[in-house]
């Protein structure tokens, strides 16, 4: 019998479209409402709306067994091909696809680059469960996958942003960051739960004990992620509401590069995975791995660096939008995958 998701993660679009209707209404109806939220800033930052972004990454990074990483390297074939093609591969293609399909939306495409160069940590768990996938090796490559963000995504997101962009051709896009911007956002917003998480997980085992910590802790902060997201986007969008006529067709051109890019990093890292010699289970680890995204922290990210009013935080927002329905059926792909190349 297949497994099925929790009723929040099942209508988890549900809950987003609701939630960005919710805040459109609120700054449509409510004209003070923009005056009122940013009023609790502190120079370019929203202390509420910080405080749930740190939240939102927090939940996800308590899940996350660092022990298992060191297991990865008894896996070489594995890890280079996790490694190859979620990092390298990965953020290129999102990049192409957001130049191409963006270009005439700099901040769009901008969001997109952004979401490309996070690889998923929290929601692959989901998809893995779903589709019968490897835990152990999922619980390896989340931990390695949130090592590298944790160092690496701020030199990602300047190489990407900064030097890339002008290579391709698009000089009339004037971004005024430093790396170091982006890499106080990303030790905000990513290294503050980070560290608690790795407290947090370590002081409960220890104290009170490993059964206690995944049987009560874990299901008690979990929900948080979806609260905060769903308090971000509230914020974001009561900001918005004058954009209410101009978004459906925005959620699209956001949308289609998404689907492009989560159906191609499926199959490609599903059929290298078979290539090398990995069995069902470890192909399917290492190809929701690959083919989601960290969205808290793209989120995050465009929001502290952009600020909250940016078309690279809307296209944040719209990426669990999207990936929700499109990993659901990919999972059912899998399964058909299942069937045609591992019958043994």
């Amino acid at each position: 019998m297949k497994k099925r998701l929790n009723f929040l993660d099942r209508f988890l679009t549900l809950w987003i479209f609701l939630a960005m209707l919710i805040g459109v209404s609120i700054g449509y109806f409510i004209p003070s409402s923009p005056a009122f939220i940013n009023s609790f800033s502190s120079g370019t930052t929203n202390i509420p709306l910080a405080i749930g972004l740190i939240l939102m990454m927090y939940p996800p990074l308590t899940k996350i067994d660092f022990s298992k990483v060191p297991q990865m390297f008894k896996q070489p074939k594995l890890l280079t091909a996790s490694f190859f093609i979620t990092w390298i591969v990965g953020p290129f293609l999102m990049f192409l696809l957001a130049t191409i399909f963006l270009k005439d939306y700099p901040e769009y495409m901008t969001g997109l680059i952004i979401i490309g160069i996070a690889p998923c940590i929290a929601m692959v768990i989901v998809w893995n469960e779903l589709a019968e996938g490897n835990r152990e090796l999922t619980a390896g490559l989340i931990g390695i996958n949130s090592l590298l963000q944790v160092f690496f995504f701020s030199s990602y997101a300047y190489f990407y942003l900064k030097i890339m962009l002008p290579l391709f051709g698009i000089k009339g896009l004037e971004l005024n960051i430093t790396i170091a911007e982006i890499a106080t956002t990303v030790g905000i917003y990513l290294g503050i739960p980070f560290v608690l998480a790795v407290f947090s997980r370590y002081l409960i085992k220890r104290f009170i004990g490993e059964k206690w910590f995944n049987q009560k802790f874990i299901p008690c902060v979990t929900p948080i992620t979806l609260i905060a997201l769903l308090f971000t986007i509230v914020i974001m969008f009561s900001l918005k509401g004058e954009m209410i006529v101009d978004l459906p067709m925005d959620v699209i051109r956001i949308a289609i590069p998404l689907v492009v890019f989560f159906t191609i990093m499926f199959f490609l890292m599903f059929f290298v995975s078979k290539k090398i010699g990995a069995n069902y289970r470890d192909a399917a680890a290492l190809s929701f791995t690959a083919s989601g995204n960290n969205f808290e922290l793209a989120i995050a990210v465009s929001i502290g660096v952009f600020g909250i009013n940016s078309g690279q935080a809307f296209a944040g927002v719209i990426g669990p939008l999207v990936e929700v329905p499109a990993l659901i059926i990919l999972v059912n792909v899998a399964f058909w995958l299942r069937k045609k190349y591992f019958k043994a």
